[in-house]
């Protein structure tokens, strides 16, 4: 396992690109809509991680009420899964709770969510790997 990425919640996905263009050569951007998901995502591909900033697309989108509550920032880590099935029945029946169930998001990939609470405080996404 690795860290796929870091998410970051932010207002305004174009605004926020200027931003860390300025900190950071992007080499190669991905932005999509994930309509499941109700969120706008621009992910930043750096040499061994990526960046993802999340945008929400609708009022009621998580990414919203974590704005609302918290302002931009930190919103999760993600890690690739070695296999996400396997990977999420060992976690669940370890303890940890879920946040949802296995579904489809950016790169149409499989993820899931562990739940802050069974985390140390910090949202955990679980994802497939990045089909090449």
């Amino acid at each position: 396992m690795r860290i796929d990425h870091v998410a970051i919640a932010v207002n305004n996905i174009d605004l926020a690109l200027k931003n860390y263009e300025k900190l950071i050569r992007i080499n190669k951007m991905h932005i999509e809509n994930v309509a499941k998901e109700k969120v706008k995502v621009a992910i930043l591909n750096l040499e061994d991680t990526r960046i993802e900033l999340m945008e929400p697309t609708a009022q009621d989108s998580p990414i919203n009420k974590f704005l609302n509550q918290n302002g931009e920032g930190l919103h999760h880590i993600a890690i690739t899964a070695d296999n996400i099935e396997e990977d999420v029945s060992r976690a669940c029946s370890n303890g940890l709770r879920m946040l949802g169930d296995v579904r489809k998001g950016s790169y149409d990939r499989k993820i899931t969510f562990f739940h802050p609470k069974s985390m140390n405080g910090v949202l955990i996404e679980m994802c497939e790997a990045i089909a090449h």
